[in-house]
């Protein structure tokens, strides 16, 4: 069930629901998405579903790490080779995984230490020397002097813009967030572009992501 036939099995569905970019099908069929999860559920890897990695938290399904993947590459604002890119949610690693080999340059933070130090050790067995992971509260943003990011891609879902976010975006810089929309349980997958002192907010598809929560559990 983690075959070569099963991941182009995912591929195929992937393409039927709408990813259309080479780069990233390409990259969903090459990387062993089943090493990002305990051993008794890889064998459903490659299913169109989200899967439980503990503390409460899941793997995202297939078709939205292509999504964001997809949109990234789409509206990042430089070449990707020289993007650099925080991601806020480490979760699995697997997301990490996949912006690491498409940009220069990845931060990613994870406020639940069991995870992050999961997440860490599957990475390592990558040789990745693009990535940086930390144990912190995501919505602070990375916390260094010179942080300035050309792309932001925040895997839960924001109950508002985040501001602390918004200021580490570099000019002209984006981030990809799920926001929940005013009144009402629904989330929508979306894109801010930093112009300014403004923001360019373009709304794309319903998602239904875990809440962007404050503080770190160690």
């Amino acid at each position: 069930m983690t075959s070569q036939r099963t991941r182009d099995r995912m591929v195929a569905r992937l393409e039927d629901a709408g990813i259309r970019d080479e780069r990233v099908l390409e990259l969903m069929a090459s990387e062993p998405r089943h090493l990002f999860l305990d051993e008794a559920l890889a064998h459903r890897a490659y299913e169109d579903t989200a899967l439980p990695m503990g503390q409460g938290q899941t793997l995202s399904q297939p078709y939205m790490h292509a999504r964001m993947t997809e949109l990234a590459l789409a509206q990042a604002p430089r070449p990707r080779e020289e993007c650099r890119v925080l991601e806020v949610g480490t979760g699995s690693g697997y997301q990490t995984l996949l912006l690491a080999r498409l940009f220069a340059r990845v931060s990613s933070l994870e406020r639940i230490a069991v995870l992050h130090a999961r997440a860490a050790q599957r990475l390592g067995w990558f040789g990745l020397d693009n990535v940086e992971l930390r144990h912190a509260d995501g919505g602070h943003g990375w916390q260094d002097d010179d942080s300035a990011f050309d792309l932001i891609v925040v895997t839960a879902c924001a109950p508002h813009l985040p501001q602390a976010l918004l200021k580490q975006l570099a000019p002209q810089g984006v981030m990809i967030v799920p926001l929940a929309e005013d009144d009402s349980d629904r989330q929508w997958l979306t894109r801010v572009r930093h112009v300014g002192d403004t923001q360019d907010i373009q709304r794309f598809e319903a998602v239904r992501f875990v809440p962007l929560l404050e503080g770190v559990i160690r």
